[in-house]
């Protein structure tokens, strides 16, 4: 689901627009945790006013979570991921409100947090908080099996060019990324609806889509190494070939063995483009 959040203050005006049923069918206030109150206005309030005894203006974390338009996502789905978000931000425990908007018969969700610790009357500081929560959103997608945005997916992450060719190497001999070739694969997926688009999103990450010994879809590494592609992404092979076409239809694996200098060049002239 999409992550979008805010380091902020005007707590009566958050805590009215959280309530505003103008734009909503439907407000559930799900969780107001830490506050002497249950009211969502006076809980953010209360987080205000505590926040006097420091220097912090900026005392609330708001995070809006919205699901993929798709899909009908579970209450507890809801819950995992703003767990997720606490324990990634350092906020377990601290005083928070949540509450659930319905349009259309489709929920999102609003989660609040008082930045404040009462013990030390410090703000807990929420360092690159941008890039922890596009983390925890990747995960959910691929969690899920949800499509991804190509815009979440950032693809120069994980590209082979952005380290030496030796280094990557090296990475696989000390199995640095058993479980990175596997997100790695299952990001492509995620992000593509055709073979094509999916045979380009594992180029980008350093594979070849082939056809396996077995007839299966397979991964391949320039340095030989074979994935299953049903087995990496978690589905059945026909749903693979659904989107995929017949593997019969793709290089066999010695044939791709045959493009390391095919990848060499192509990672050459990314870096050229780089460069300009």
């Amino acid at each position: 689901m999409i992550l979008k959040a805010s380091q902020r203050g005007g707590a009566k005006q958050l805590g009215l627009h959280l309530l505003k049923t103008a734009e909503n069918e439907h407000v559930e206030i799900h969780d107001v945790r830490g506050f002497m109150t249950d009211d969502v206005v006076g809980a953010l309030r209360e987080a205000e006013a505590v926040s006097k005894g420091s220097k912090c203006r900026q005392f609330l974390f708001s995070v809006s979570l919205n699901p993929p338009e798709t899909e009908s996502v579970r209450i507890e789905t809801f819950e995992q991921a703003i767990a997720a978000i606490e324990e990634k931000h350092g906020l377990t425990d601290q005083p928070r409100v949540v509450v659930f908007h319905e349009k259309e018969g489709r929920r999102h969700c609003h989660a609040v947090w008082s930045r404040i610790d009462a013990e030390t009357m410090t703000a807990k500081p929420l360092p690159f908080f941008k890039s922890k929560l596009m983390e925890v959103s990747k995960q959910l997608y691929l969690e899920h099996g949800w499509q991804m945005p190509k815009g979440l997916a950032n693809a120069k992450d994980r590209d082979p060019h952005n380290f030496t060719l030796a280094e990557w190497q090296q990475a696989k001999r000390i199995e640095r990324h058993a479980g990175g070739l596997k997100a790695d694969i299952q990001e492509a997926w995620a992000i593509s609806d055709s073979r094509n688009s999916f045979s380009y999103a594992l180029e980008e990450r350093g594979l070849f889509l082939a056809r396996g010994d077995r007839r299966g879809h397979v991964a391949v590494t320039f340095e030989g190494e074979v994935i299953s592609v049903p087995r990496a992404i978690g589905k059945k092979s026909k749903d693979i070939t659904e989107r995929l076409g017949k593997p019969k239809e793709l290089k066999s694996v010695s044939e791709n063995l045959g493009r390391e200098a095919d990848f060499r060049c192509a990672v050459y002239q990314r870096q050229l483009c780089d460069c300009v």
